[in-house]
């Protein structure tokens, strides 16, 4: 497991059965836990259709671990939900004006979070059919976005266009790096062991490697007055992008 989006995969993927009680990831070391009755077979069919490189290690009797509060979980994920949109708006926003595919990028790529977050939001105690269409709408709204993206790319690569405003490259990005850096705060105050916000930590960790990326090309626009760095970030981010697209594309088969 190295994102939410794999483990939301398994969890639409298995919430259909009733014999399974309880799922313990361990994002880290990429490990399922499923508590369950009756027979294993059927489980682990339907994970490895996901082709996410499973195997059983073994099955065991215990008892399924105590819940920890979710309550707290959730006001924390909407936070992180909240900055992770608020972002993607202001990034988009002033990526334009600014002529800037790195903040454009990055604004995508806080979407992708976004889309993410709120499915793990939205989808408690809904039917599996309507997470599925949600993600499968969510990915492919992406993914053109990202396809958009990469033609702009392009198109400013090969045409004498203008160079971007290095100065909101950089004080945007250094405010979604504090964004980034409080929401990362959030999630490890709630110390908490389960998956879902261990991977969100992952997935802050990368943005705030994101964010360092756009500041460095904004620094190096500056210097040698020149639009190649905001497009080389532009590309990397676009194609970070399109693959969170496409693994959002897998929560709905």
């Amino acid at each position: 497991m190295d994102c939410p989006s794999e483990e939301q995969m398994i969890r639409m993927k298995l919430e259909s059965y009733a014999q399974v009680k309880h799922l313990d990831f361990d994002i880290p070391n990429r490990k399922l836990e499923v508590y369950h009755v009756d027979d294993v077979k059927a489980i682990k069919t339907s994970i490895a259709s996901l082709k996410l490189g499973d195997s059983l290690e073994g099955t065991t009797e215990a008892e399924p671990p105590v819940m920890e509060d979710q309550s707290k979980q959730k006001r924390i994920l909407w936070w992180v939900l909240g900055i992770n949109f608020g972002f993607f708006v202001i990034e988009m926003t002033t990526g334009w004006i600014s002529s800037s595919m790195g903040l454009v990028a990055d604004s995508l790529d806080m979407l992708a979070d976004s889309i993410v977050y709120a499915l793990s939001l939205f989808a408690v105690g809904g039917a599996i059919s309507r997470k599925k269409k949600v993600a499968k709408y969510s990915g492919y709204f992406q993914m053109a976005l990202a396809t958009l993206g990469f033609a702009e790319v392009l198109r400013r690569f090969f045409s004498n266009t203008e160079t971007p405003l290095f100065q909101w490259m950089i004080i945007v990005s250094i405010f979604a790096l504090a964004g980034n850096l409080i929401s990362l705060w959030l999630i490890n105050k709630a110390k908490s062991q389960e998956a879902h916000m261990q991977a969100s930590a992952i997935f802050t960790s990368n943005d705030i490697i994101v964010n360092g990326g756009v500041i460095v090309a904004g620094v190096l626009v500056y210097f040698l007055n020149s639009k190649w760095p905001d497009l080389v970030i532009g590309g990397i981010v676009f194609t970070f992008v399109m693959r969170g697209a496409l693994r959002i594309l897998k929560l709905s088969k």
